[in-house]
């Protein structure tokens, strides 16, 4: 059975890719400087699937670090999660991001030359899009100017990964372009935890609801879109793990050395509808209330996940009402409330 690297490992969605990986046979090796995150997870993932993690302290942009760590381990494939992901606090700290998202990437594709390393599964983003021309989006709709730093270092990694493909026919990569994680394991033993004031969306409908934060702001409401509030295509964590584990199954099987696919529900949903679905299903007050517009924010992006279904065999299977319980859920937990 492979082993696999997974960086940003104690992260949300490396978390929840582990368990996935771990339950499917595989051998993981999780890596994470915790810069945005900690190690609560990691208690979480033994938890679930009763293995004891292999969890080393370290980051993507040292290169002696991830030397040692390629002569010691033999790994077969690498799933590189390692990134920082906020919109907004790109937009605020740019040369933040350009340093580590650009680094970390370099670093890990050079070590992995090295080291005869050709698995490479890229955690990429809808944001590559900009606003797209054409709503659902697919995989050939072009790159337009990313509206964040934050946008604009997933499109110069995948350039990066498009480059060094060509030149290494060995290389089998794969870009999985997230639409909006959300939701937690149904155990509610990990799920997403932000450091500080969370910057997506449900965890701060979540914090608000349990009463960390005092409202909510829903940013703009005279966005060309039903309720004047943004369009987002939110997929359930577990659902988008599982492609992580499809794509290690299927890379050796792509058409090309390079492919992209987009990770989503293929369903647009407003902001303001998603609160109050949230209101719904959990019947808890929410306060909130409709600000600004925010800087980076582009007005709808949802996918067609075609060619995920069609390559992958991959499908989301997860509502949103379920995302929505499940991170409900795990906030109760995190507050030691009866759930």
């Amino acid at each position: 059975m492979k082993k696999i690297l997974l960086t940003g490992g104690a992260g949300y969605i490396g978390a929840h890719t582990a368990v996935e990986l771990i339950q499917k046979g595989f051998d993981v090796v999780l890596i994470d400087d915790f810069s945005k995150s900690d190690n609560s997870l990691l208690d979480g993932i033994e938890k679930i699937t009763g293995k004891k993690i292999n969890f080393v302290e370290g980051d993507c942009k040292d290169s002696t670090f991830l030397d040692q760590l390629f002569r010691k381990e033999k790994f077969d494939s690498v799933i590189h999660f390692a990134a920082y992901k906020s919109v907004n606090e790109s937009v605020r700290e740019p040369l933040m991001y350009y340093n580590n998202n650009l680094r970390s990437m370099t670093e890990l594709l050079q070590v992995m030359g090295k080291y005869n390393v050709n698995e490479f599964i890229f955690s990429s983003s809808c944001t590559v899009y900009g606003q797209p021309d054409v709503i659902p989006v697919d995989e050939t709709a072009p790159f337009k100017k990313a509206e964040s730093p934050y946008g604009a270092t997933k499109q110069m990694c995948e350039r990066l990964l498009e480059d060094v493909a060509a030149a290494n026919k060995n290389l089998k990569a794969i870009s999985l372009r997230y639409f909006n994680p959300v939701g937690a394991h149904p155990s509610a033993l990990i799920g997403e935890l932000p450091i500080g004031v969370p910057n997506n969306l449900v965890p701060y409908v979540t914090q608000t609801a349990i009463g960390l934060r005092e409202k909510l702001v829903i940013f703009g409401n005279n966005y060309q879109t039903p309720d004047g509030s943004c369009i987002r295509d939110f997929i359930h964590v577990v659902d988008l793990a599982q492609a992580h584990v499809k794509s290690i199954e299927k890379i050796n099987e792509m058409p090309s050395n390079n492919e992209a696919f987009n990770l989503g529900t293929g369903e647009g949903v407003t902001v303001l509808s998603l609160v109050k679905k949230f209101i719904e299903v959990t019947n808890v007050n929410l306060n909130y209330e409709i600000g600004p517009r925010r800087t980076g924010d582009i007005e709808k992006v949802y996918a067609n996940p075609t060619k995920a279904k069609d390559l992958l065999g991959w499908q989301t299977r997860l509502s949103l009402e379920e995302s929505l319980r499940d991170a409900w859920r795990w906030e109760q937990k995190l507050a030691n409330k009866p759930i």
